[in-house]
């Protein structure tokens, strides 16, 4: 298998900046304008200028020199920074794809690939459940999309996101994603059967842990595929509805709810 790295760079005050702004700089120095150069990316000029003014905002300086038209023509060129950052970002990824294939005989038979070990060390989130899983379906309108991920053979995670997102995200059919979910968005009911609801999510799945406290309980369910979910609800609901280790029970969460990251 060929390994590949990805490299995303970002700050607190400033959208990330990956392999496809740094290209859309390449071809605007390339081709001698933004106008060009957008067109060479396939990005509309206005697209073009925002993610320049988004590098430029990340690293604090201009990484274009522009020029008005007249004699000669208007026109675009990379600054010292510009080609700088270019160069250091081609580095850093090769030295990131070196590393990872290094890394790939000692995690040989494990099932585990150096891309996923490197996510699992670095991706830092708030919500409770973060799933790794690829896109299996992308069904969009002009404003909306929803995104089935596979978290495993038997179990499939529906997320509504804004088209923006997917394109931003760049989701296709076969990509590997994360699937994010806040263990509050989660209710659970009881049984093996799963309840009739409009929540888009219901996973079956086995109570793990059921751990209560004076309000709420922390309810861990085995979804299948050694995948967990787990689910904040009252202390009440848990001795209500009986939760306990090998009782059989489903989390159901809407799609709305379920957040979606790449690496």
């Amino acid at each position: 298998m060929s390994l590949e790295a990805l490299v995303s760079l970002r700050n607190e005050h400033a959208r990330a900046v990956g392999r496809d702004r740094i290209r859309l700089l390449e071809a605007v120095a390339r081709e001698g304008s933004i106008t060009a150069g957008a067109r060479a990316v396939d990005l509309t000029y206005k697209a073009a200028w925002d993610a320049i003014d988004a590098m430029s905002n990340l690293f604090g300086q201009p990484l274009l020199a522009t020029r008005s038209g007249g004699k000669s023509g208007g026109g675009a060129q990379l600054t010292e920074t510009g080609l700088r950052v270019i160069g250091a970002f081609h580095r850093l990824e090769a030295e990131m794809a070196r590393v990872l294939r290094m890394l790939e005989p000692e995690l040989g038979g494990t099932g585990i690939s150096p891309t996923n070990l490197v996510s699992g060390f670095l991706m830092k989130t708030s919500a409770r459940n973060a799933l790794r899983g690829h896109v299996t379906r992308i069904t969009a309108d002009a404003i909306t999309a929803e995104v089935a991920v596979s978290v495993s053979d038997d179990t499939t995670i529906y997320a509504l996101i804004t088209k923006d997102s997917v394109d931003d995200l760049g989701l296709c059919v076969g990509r590997d994603v994360f699937v994010l979910i806040k263990a509050s968005f989660v209710t659970i009911a009881a049984g093996a059967a799963p309840p009739l609801t409009s929540a888009r999510n219901c996973l079956s799945g086995t109570v793990v842990r059921c751990e209560t406290a004076n309000v709420n309980a922390e309810v861990v369910l085995d979804i299948g595929g050694g995948k967990t979910l787990a689910a904040t609800i009252t202390a009440y609901s848990a001795k209500a509805l009986g939760l306990k280790p090998g009782k059989p029970a489903s989390a159901l969460f809407d799609a709305s709810h379920v957040l979606i990251a790449i690496d």
